[in-house]
């Protein structure tokens, strides 16, 4: 079973290339941010021809979050519980009605820059709230999977180079600390224990000729409860798709990472 993230950078934008990697990589299921959409704008019966159920938590212009699923999708969650006053579409959970079930969680962490200002503030609290969230979810003993883009640096290797990103809100120790606080309930991040060979980035910027020069970064992440680590069998990062280009559209800044489970 191949489940997947992807911070796709507006959804309509690059369809094009999304639908390119969905019919050649076929994960199972697939998690999306920043689709830029309201739920009505989505491309779901481009999704449905290929055979993906689609739950959606769209906002106009910013932020939004999808799940795309070839199984059954149920008990979906639409929003981060512990704010009933956050209107930012940041949060997605449901359950992968899979022969073995799969409670799917997919992301999109606050960036919250510049420091010193609420942005990193919300980001902090978000953080909390995701931390409670996933507490409770270890309490159901499922194969639960946290995903998506959390816009968090864990470690110096994480990052082409360090001191380009010590004024950071991505890679400030109070919120590495909250990184680790997850993994401290008992999530395994699912590169700790399958790093691939070769390149360990998920993010280039547009700006400076990140790409081309391979100055990147790694904030898309799988964690996982101990259920589903027990599963785990492969981790890919398809750092090709930073590369393509279809027409008009160019590529996302972020490429889709995927986790095998057994």
């Amino acid at each position: 079973m191949k489940l997947a993230t992807w911070n796709v950078n507006s959804v309509n934008a690059r369809l094009p290339l999304l639908l390119e990697w969905f019919r050649e990589a076929a994960p199972d299921v697939c998690a999306l941010q920043e689709i830029k959409c309201i739920d009505e704008k989505f491309p779901i019966e481009a999704f449905e021809s290929l055979g993906y159920n689609c739950a959606v938590f769209g906002q106009k212009t910013w932020n939004g979050v999808a799940i795309l699923s070839k199984f059954p999708l149920s008990d979906v969650t639409k929003g981060l519980p512990g704010d009933d006053s956050d209107e930012q579409s940041r949060y997605i959970e449901a359950l992968v009605e899979a022969p073995q079930p799969v409670r799917f969680v997919g992301i999109y962490l606050p960036n919250g820059n510049p420091l010193g200002t609420d942005k990193f503030a919300y980001k902090l609290r978000w953080l909390e709230r995701l931390h409670a969230r996933a507490a409770q979810l270890l309490t159901l003993e499922e194969a639960t999977i946290i995903t998506g883009d959390f816009n968090i640096i864990p470690t110096k290797a994480d990052c082409w180079k360090e001191s380009v990103w010590l004024d950071d809100a991505l890679y400030q120790p109070a919120v590495r600390q909250a990184y680790q606080g997850l993994k401290n309930l008992g999530y395994t991040d699912a590169f700790d224990v399958m790093p691939p060979e070769g390149n360990r980035y998920t993010f280039w910027d547009y700006q400076a000729g990140a790409w081309q020069k391979n100055e990147g970064i790694r904030i898309d992440h799988h964690l996982l409860s101990p259920q589903a680590a027990d599963r785990l069998n492969g981790l890919v990062i398809h750092k090709d798709t930073r590369g393509r280009t279809h027409d008009e559209a160019k590529p996302s800044d972020h490429v889709p990472v995927e986790i095998e489970l057994a």
